[in-house]
């Protein structure tokens, strides 16, 4: 296990753990904003852009959030008809989820704090990102029970008796 603190969370999603995905990433976030990531050392991109590339080189993604994102990133999603039109992409919403993790391959899993938003993700100033912290775990009996948990709510296990079925966009089941 490997602690993570502030922005290294930028460094160990963007630089090490999404781009070492040889079949799937599975990222669950509560709140969800147009981030960008450093793709170069002198250019930040959108990580929808990251997305795509990988959805192009055969990647799944699954996406879980709890709220509808703002205009600024359905604009920028827009600009990839890939992550549209893709079986290799899937995002639900849910309004009860506030777990934060990326599962890589079902290998390596991030946990912690952070939102998928430059503030939770280190994107920002020093002055302006959020404190947070999380793991980098590799023990598949860490990883196991995260993806369990990760799949029973993507796939609406829990839908049918959820009282917050008022507030759901999209129940699942």
């Amino acid at each position: 296990m490997k602690v993570v603190l502030n922005e290294e969370i930028h460094e160990a999603i963007f630089k090490e753990l999404i781009p070492s995905a040889k079949r799937f990433v599975w990222i669950a976030t509560a709140d969800i904003k147009d981030l960008h990531y450093q793709r170069t050392a002198r250019k930040f991109d959108t990580f929808l852009a990251m997305f795509d590339d990988l959805v192009s080189d055969g990647i799944e993604i699954r996406l879980i959030h709890a709220k509808e994102p703002g205009p600024r990133f359905r604009k920028d999603f827009d600009r990839f008809p890939n992550l549209i039109n893709s079986d290799r992409f899937e995002r639900v919403l849910c309004p009860r989820n506030h777990m934060k993790c990326v599962i890589v391959d079902g290998k390596r899993a991030f946990l912690g704090s952070a939102n998928l938003t430059g503030a939770g993700m280190g994107a920002k100033s020093a002055t302006r990102r959020n404190f947070e912290c999380g793991m980098i775990v590799e023990n598949p009996e860490h990883v196991r029970p995260l993806m369990d948990m990760f799949d029973n709510l993507f796939m609406g296990e829990h839908c049918p008796k959820c009282d917050r079925r008022d507030v759901c966009p999209d129940p699942l089941a």
